[in-house]
């Protein structure tokens, strides 16, 4: 039997932390030393807010909701890891399975820990960057980054829907092919930007806005985008007529108001060019109206980006597993974002260190195509050297986004990933390797000595409904017993 020690020193050598000092105890006390770090109240107002708004129905968190942002009760509520999770949960639903959270009344360090670790995993693998933040950062509430993680899982929600797949009627933006296959790969905050400057220049607004910060301060280009997107709601006395900014940043609120957009700032958050609390507006005013078309503009590709269902659910599953490796680029979308084979062999490094050549590899942004090719050519070599089933894959495939290829090489990287995991488990219990063979037999002596007679028999992806509904009826066998 593996201890829980054990598992940790196994998981450290994958992450490539065995042999610094402490580095066992590391796992569960990672905090981060710091001598003085103030935190925003505007932006711990406005997320407290958030959170009384989204989270106030919840069974188990209804006891501490509605939590005043006055005190701070949110760092306190936070230390059982409970709150975060939930809340991970509301910005990316489905993304923790809410039985796997610890919600007793009283929670001793392991099951604590255990929430800080499924919270920060989680958060990772939908795209924050929780870099230098530790499970013991989490228990001790510290302010600055439990806010700071915060922030990042409440602007993953608001960005949600700031995507084509989402919002299809983005289309409007561009003008042709070429600017719709750069509107793809776009990040969603760039997505708002370009939203934004596209409804000013429909009300006669003459500057481009390239931030949220020092670019809105001024409030007349909210002014101007409030106008153009409710003019019902518009009031004689324009906000572009009054001198004051700050006054000017009132009216601008009292009009969203009347729009029914939630408050995430104050007329001083505004002036003072908050960027998080007004990217945080922009959100929400693109989420109530984004003042585009209901008829989709037409392009002949535009049905690509319509995955079938198996193959979103399969790519949606790889792009949570890649994130949560900790690799230093945030995957939007793994047909697209993987195509200059650079994250592929950040990845690979990861499940595999030091097998990549990495002054044969080129970094992105990488100008010229060829680069593309050979890192990408690195990566079908590296995965032939580590035995994957790559027949009639080349570079080129990864560069021009095969899908069914691509999926292959990931289901062989993960499955690599996670047997070199439980290989370094096995050594440190002086026991025989792990293979396919010996989960499957734990899995299917699980099932059996709860009375079911259902079996898997391999791991094989297999995309015909049948075999997944198979799955699915056996793995929620396997749930009973555990």
């Amino acid at each position: 039997m593996v201890c829980r020690v054990g598992f940790a020193k196994a998981y450290l050598k994958m992450e490539g932390h065995i042999g610094r000092k402490n580095s066992s105890s590391e796992f569960l006390k990672a905090a981060t030393t710091t001598l003085l770090h103030t935190i925003s109240e505007s932006e711990k107002a406005s997320y407290v807010g958030h959170i009384n708004s989204y989270l106030c129905g919840d069974d188990f968190l209804k006891r501490h909701i509605p939590i005043d942002p006055l005190t701070e009760d949110l760092f306190e509520i936070s230390k059982d890891g409970v709150l975060l999770c939930k809340l991970i949960n509301v910005a990316v639903p489905g993304t923790i399975d809410e039985r796997a959270i610890n919600t007793k009344a009283m929670l001793n360090p392991w099951e604590r820990n255990e929430n800080h670790t499924l919270c920060l995993n989680s958060a990772k693998a939908i795209g924050c960057t929780v870099v230098n933040i530790g499970t013991q950062d989490l228990v001790e509430g510290r302010p600055h980054l439990v806010l700071g993680l915060i922030s990042q899982i409440i602007k993953i929600q608001l960005l949600a829907d700031v995507n084509l797949k989402k919002t299809p009627q983005l289309a409007e933006l561009v003008g042709d092919s070429r600017e719709m296959e750069e509107l793809m790969i776009l990040p969603p905050e760039k997505i708002l930007l370009r939203w934004m400057n596209f409804q000013l220049k429909k009300g006669g607004f003459n500057r481009a806005i390239t931030n949220f910060s020092s670019d809105v301060k001024d409030s007349e280009a909210y002014a101007c985008l409030l106008n153009v997107l409710a003019p019902e709601h518009s009031i004689k006395l324009s906000g572009k007529n009054v001198k004051d900014p700050l006054e000017r940043a009132k009216l601008v609120l009292e009009h969203a108001d009347r729009m029914g957009c939630k408050r995430y700032l104050t007329p001083k958050d505004i002036v003072d060019g908050s960027p998080n609390l007004n990217l945080a507006f922009v959100a929400h005013i693109f989420q109530k109206r984004n003042g585009l078309s209901s008829q989709q503009k037409q392009f002949s590709f535009l049905d690509a980006i319509q995955d079938d269902t198996q193959v979103s659910r399969e790519e949606r599953a790889f792009r949570l597993w890649m994130n949560s490796l900790g690799i230093s680029t945030y995957i939007n979308n793994v047909f697209e974002d993987l195509r200059d084979g650079w994250i592929l062999l950040e990845a690979i490094d990861k499940s595999s260190p030091g097998i990549v050549s990495w002054k044969f590899a080129t970094k992105p942004p990488i100008r010229m195509p060829f680069r593309k090719v050979e890192n990408c050519n690195q990566v079908v070599k590296i995965g032939k050297q580590l035995k994957f089933s790559l027949v009639n894959i080349a570079g080129n495939d990864i560069v021009q986004g095969n899908k069914k290829l691509i999926l292959a090489f990931l289901w062989q990287l993960m499955r690599y990933n996670i047997l070199q995991l439980l290989k370094n488990l096995k050594s440190n219990s002086c026991e025989k390797e792990i293979t396919d063979a010996d989960i499957l037999n734990w899995a299917n002596n699980k099932v059996k000595d709860s009375g079911r007679q259902s079996r898997m028999e391999s791991f094989k992806v297999c995309i015909f409904f049948y075999l997944s509904l198979q799955i699915l009826i056996f793995f929620l066998s396997k749930k009973r017993k555990l």
